[in-house]
């Protein structure tokens, strides 16, 4: 176990970073026959193929997911992936004969950091799967997170890095539940204990966002402040799951990035958990759903005490010491 995504047996996690542009992208292939689902509940989504995702639709399995930095631009990086996945004859087989690979995406706001003219983009995207590997996520100001911020509300100066994190936990029987996420919210990230880790600081301690939103006219932000965020990510187990149960193991898994970051699912996140279930053991769906928004909740303080200080963004270790 090395406490990553890749515990669970078949993923691979690729990640391609542009350190001058700060943004990045990060793909998670996945092994033949696994059920994908999402939950998509933030107020400003970006996202890709999602609507294929939920039960009553055709296709259950994915070949693929890719989370972006890049704003909407990003969701250019899936065709690299797809190109990628049809060089190698992995995807849906339609009834004439074509290969179609599925690979769902999501993305997140970064322009505001770094060179916002350089956005990932399908070569970005084809290289992160060539990376791909087994291996121990890389986590921290890489792949997708290479641009998070939060509590971006007034400006790079008083926000704190965001990141990549990644958790894991194995259960009974070598059932393994894991998430990855892109940490880029509007809201403070909680430690352990509930006291702010990462958020809208002025320059010497961290403020509140509820603080904030308390003392705003109208109870709104105004028009220009910089409020673009998100927060995505992926949880994956080796269990076999129905696609009405994957879709409810993404649907339990907020309830770990609520519990990580106070506002959660604002106007002004698109927060989207993906869902994978490998096929490879029995297991319930209450469990792994409850499991799930563990390693969600893990995975976001793990993102945030991994960054680095990136693109006049101080990270939260930085901050606090």
């Amino acid at each position: 176990m090395n406490n990553t995504l890749t515990d669970v047996p078949g993923i691979r996690v690729g990640h391609q970073t542009d350190v001058r542009g700060v943004t990045g992208c990060t793909v998670v292939m996945c092994p033949p026959g696994t059920v994908g689902g999402v939950d998509q509940r933030g107020g400003a989504p970006g996202t890709r193929e999602t609507d294929l995702l939920r039960p009553m639709h055709l296709v259950e399995q994915v070949d693929a997911i890719v989370l972006s930095g890049g704003s909407a631009f990003g969701l250019a990086t899936a065709d690299g992936v797809m190109r990628y996945l049809l060089e190698h004859e992995q995807g849906y087989r339609s009834r004439a004969g074509f290969i179609v690979p599925i690979v769902p995406a999501a993305i997140l706001f970064d322009l505001a950091i770094g060179d916002g003219a350089v956005r990932p983009n399908a070569t970005m995207g084809y290289a992160a799967c060539e990376s791909a590997t087994d291996a121990p996520v890389a986590q921290g100001s890489v792949g997708a997170g290479t641009g998070c911020r939060i509590g971006a509300m007034r400006g790079n100066e008083y926000a704190t890095k965001g990141g990549i994190g990644s958790a894991s936990i194995e259960l009974a029987d070598g059932l393994v539940v894991a998430a990855l996420v892109a940490v880029n919210a509007v809201g403070d990230v909680l430690s352990e204990d509930g006291s702010i880790l990462a958020g809208l600081h002025d320059g010497t301690q961290f403020v509140g966002m509820l603080n904030i939103l308390r003392m705003m006219p109208g109870g709104a932000p105004p028009p220009t402040a910089p409020t673009e965020n998100t927060v995505i990510g992926v949880v994956a187990a080796n269990a076999r799951l129905t696609k009405e149960g994957v879709n409810k193991v993404a649907q339990m898994a907020h309830d770990g990035l609520a519990r990580a970051i106070r506002p959660a699912h604002t106007m002004f996140d698109g927060d989207t958990l993906f869902a994978l279930a490998t096929g490879e053991k029995d297991a319930d769906v209450t469990v792994i759903g409850a499991f799930a928004a563990e390693v969600v909740e893990q995975a976001i303080r793990n993102g945030v005490r991994a960054a680095t200080s990136l693109g006049g963004v101080t990270a939260s270790g930085d901050f606090l010491h």
